[in-house]
Parts: C-alpha cells; sequence; structure tokens
C-alpha cells in the first residue's frame, strides 16, 4: 500500500530536484521516492547508524516491558 507524504523544501532544493527529474528523464515523484531510497540504503550500510538504531531498539523495549507490567 502507498503512502501519501506532503514535503516542504526549499526554493532551491526544489528547483534542483525539478532538474534533476528532468534531466534522468523521470517525474518529480519518482526522482524523490529513488533519492530516499539510496538514502535508506546508505545508512543500512552504515555501521555507526545501525549501532545508533540498535541503542532505540533497546530503549524502546525497555519502555514498553515498563508500561506492560
Amino acid at each position: 500500500m502507498a503512502k501519501n507524504l506532503t514535503v516542504r523544501l526549499d526554493e532551491q532544493l526544489a528547483a534542483d530536484t525539478e532538474a534533476l527529474a528532468r534531466a534522468e528523464g523521470n517525474s518529480l515523484n519518482e526522482t524523490v521516492k529513488q533519492a530516499l531510497r539510496e538514502s535508506v540504503e546508505r545508512r543500512r550500510s552504515d555501521p555507526a547508524f545501525r549501532a545508533r538504531l540498535r541503542d532505540i531498539i533497546e530503549a524502546d523495549r525497555e519502555l514498553l516491558e515498563r508500561l506492560a507490567k
């Protein structure tokens, strides 16, 4: 299922993104989705980011366990 998002970009980033989409022959929507996919993949392979995720998961687990008591 697709999720709709609203993103506010400053004028320069919006113009750059539109130019990139035109240059690559893609829609603005597809260009933004591709940029997000690439960003997620970069972070998934970053050990420091993965460590921060583990810390967040552990903190959330502790909170949920306290709430469940």
